[in-house]
């Protein structure tokens, strides 16, 4: 009997938290709406990436990256393994020197990563991710800022998502657990209408338990159609509920497989998982 609570849940099943137009996303624009892959390409792909953070050596070698609508795809893999820095290299936050980044059919290598986010990207770092200060709505508002039309309804799905955030509304997001900050990130990341949601290490730092309350809201998400690319600290709660994996080791694409695919590797789990 398999151990996997997502083995038949996993995040690419249904359409429960949107309709068409996505309700989590609101009403599509020139620049955002629902995600839709080109024929034969993935909706969202860093490939054969080569590159560094400005003035030094590089730290990615010729390493791919994809996640199609209704997925979820993870990075996983040692310390030091440039699974952060593979995230930023979409997002546009380091130098390439070979390799592109493609999103819906259009090659954005050379955006900055405040146009990537006009074009559909939505991206939580690690740390840093919500101003502590201000409260809970405050930080869904700023989420806002690229938007022009009324934003309410989607504020209001962020509060379906994440019902606590909805009785914290107004007090400071510096006051709150890490674990409903991460909420709070998220959501604001929400708040852009993103075609693609990613998440740089979400459960970092909290507990085994609101670790899988944030897995369940990620599988949410990418049930809504909205593709998930995460990197993710914990690799065999990642693996359960991922559609794709990919095992970084100094930068270079080690394994790539689906999720079930790579806890079932041996050499995967001896190696990375703990046997």
């Amino acid at each position: 009997m398999s151990t996997n609570p997502y083995q038949d849940d996993r995040g690419n099943k249904d359409r429960s938290i949107t309709a068409e137009p996505p309700a989590h996303l609101g009403d599509p624009t020139e620049t955002t709406g629902p995600a839709t892959a080109a024929e034969g390409r993935p909706f969202l792909m860093g490939e054969a990436m080569t590159g560094g953070y400005r003035g030094g050596a590089d730290i990615l070698h010729d390493c791919t990256i994809a996640v199609d609508p209704g997925e979820i795809a993870v990075i996983v893999g040692p310390n030091g393994a440039g699974k952060s820095t593979a995230m930023k290299a979409i997002f546009g936050m380091l130098d390439l020197h070979g390799g592109r980044v493609v999103l819906d059919g259009q090659d954005i290598s050379h955006l900055s990563p405040q146009d990537r986010v006009a074009r559909g990207m939505g991206f939580v770092p690690q740390t840093a991710n919500i101003f502590t200060s201000m409260t809970v709505e405050e930080n869904l508002e700023m989420g806002a800022f690229i938007r022009r039309d009324d934003f309410r309804g989607t504020m209001e799905q962020v509060y379906d998502l994440f019902p606590i955030l909805r009785d914290k509304r107004r007090q400071a997001a510096g006051e709150l657990s890490g674990g409903q900050r991460q909420q709070v990130a998220v959501g604001r990341a929400l708040m852009t209408q993103p075609k693609v949601l990613m998440l740089d290490e979400p459960t970092a730092g909290v507990s085994p338990i609101v670790m899988d309350e944030l897995f369940d809201r990620i599988i949410e998400i990418a049930r809504s159609g909205l593709p998930v690319l995460m990197v993710e600290q914990n690799a065999r709660q990642a693996l359960e509920i991922a559609d794709r994996g990919y095992v970084l080791v100094q930068g270079r694409n080690a394994y790539t497989g689906t999720g079930a695919e790579l806890l079932a590797d041996p050499e995967v789990r001896r190696s990375f998982l703990g046997g």
